[in-house]
């Protein structure tokens, strides 16, 4: 494969010399990969949406994204049926990541202002508010369906729970709760940011108050990219704690350029060399990076042309079925840095949905919007 950058600093990714890459038809690869129903094949199981869970709440965030940059009604159909369909099942156990598919939906009633929608949004954010376990300091701690997690800070939490709290108190006008989740972003950069570096440790324990392997994983560092850069987007402040915020992106976005590999890829343990590249994380940092250079949160050089190598190298990582390879596995918080060096790779559904937030913003800077 050969890589060119054009003039007007557009991505174009030549294949055997058959001219730019279409990113829209690319999305729709990525879309139909997600479609498809992989039944027992094992190389795709992880690409499952039959669930509510984390990896299909981030999958559907990145689908309704694509929805809004193209404006393409199938694309919103294929949404307005996820939801109907399973919001007539059972409903789904209540922990951090069983929060991340609310997200989509609040996105989607702001669309579609469908009542049925409401009152399973508010119940939601008011067991985040009221009910969902808390660390000291009032931290949301991320208890899973197996595990509490007790005294737990994860970077995951941002884009679980933190997000939609954000955007449902956008849309409706519930202030408090963009406060609520203005306040856990400040807790966890407080103890997740490491003050020397300027990346995020995975996770922060009270209890023996600890970083646990001391990991700069890579995948939790993207989660607090894309979701920083997202909180800012969808409530538009610009008040004191949002500045803190802003600083604390900025520190790991020079952290991030001083870790990115030749190939455009991160290392899954960013500051560990030897540890494989990691597409996923990859693709996040690209869209998060790349969106505050379109915000005004970075700007320079050094960081056009790292959101334009880590776009080419997940690119190259889209095989010609959709799948987005090289994507680590579901992670749990190590406790040593072998931990996450043996984290299975395959395509996964939240591989597929930062993906899709990656080329949103490719394809809004080709359209010039």
């Amino acid at each position: 494969m050969l890589y060119n950058v054009s003039a007007n600093n557009h991505l174009y990714l030549n294949r055997g010399g058959r001219g730019a890459v279409d990113y829209t038809e690319l999305a729709n690869r990525v879309l139909s990969m997600l479609k498809t129903e992989h039944g027992d094949d094992p190389s795709n199981g992880h690409l499952t949406m039959d669930n509510w869970e984390w990896p299909t709440g981030v999958a559907l965030y990145g689908v309704y994204k694509t929805y809004q940059q193209s404006g393409d009604r199938a694309i919103l159909d294929y949404l307005t049926a996820w939801y109907d369909r399973r919001l007539q099942m059972e409903p789904p156990h209540r922990n951090v990541n069983t929060v991340a598919p609310v997200l989509a939906l609040t996105c989607l009633y702001d669309e579609t202002r469908n009542p049925a929608y409401l009152p399973v949004i508010e119940s939601w954010a008011e067991w985040v508010l009221c009910d969902m376990p808390r660390t000291e300091l009032g931290g949301l701690q991320h208890c899973t369906v197996w595990n509490k997690h007790y005294q737990q800070l994860w970077c995951d939490t941002l884009m679980m729970a933190c997000l939609f709290l954000a955007k449902a108190g956008v849309v409706l006008n519930r202030p408090e709760w963009i406060d609520e989740a203005e306040y856990q972003f400040l807790l966890h950069i407080r103890y997740l940011q490491d003050k020397r570096t300027g990346l995020f440790y995975h996770g922060w324990t009270f209890d023996g108050r600890s970083n646990f392997a001391n990991a700069f994983w890579a995948r939790g560092n993207a989660w607090f990219t894309v979701s920083a850069i997202e909180l800012y987007d969808i409530t538009g402040r610009d008040n004191a704690a949002m500045r803190l915020i802003r600083a604390a992106f900025r520190e790991q976005a020079l952290a991030l350029w001083k870790y990115q590999r030749v190939n455009g890829l991160f290392t899954t343990l960013i500051d560990v060399e030897e540890t494989y590249c990691e597409t996923s994380a990859t693709a996040g940092i690209a869209y998060g990076v790349s969106k505050a250079l379109r915000l005004g949160w970075l700007s320079g050089e050094r960081y056009a042309e790292m959101g334009r190598l880590a776009a080419q190298a997940v690119i190259a990582q889209i095989d010609e079925e959709g799948a987005v390879q090289g994507v680590s596995g579901g992670t749990g918080m190590g406790h040593d840095l072998e931990h996450y060096k043996k984290v299975i790779v395959t395509p996964t559904a939240y591989g597929q949905g930062l993906a899709f937030l990656m080329l949103t913003e490719l394809i809004r800077e080709e359209e010039g919007k």
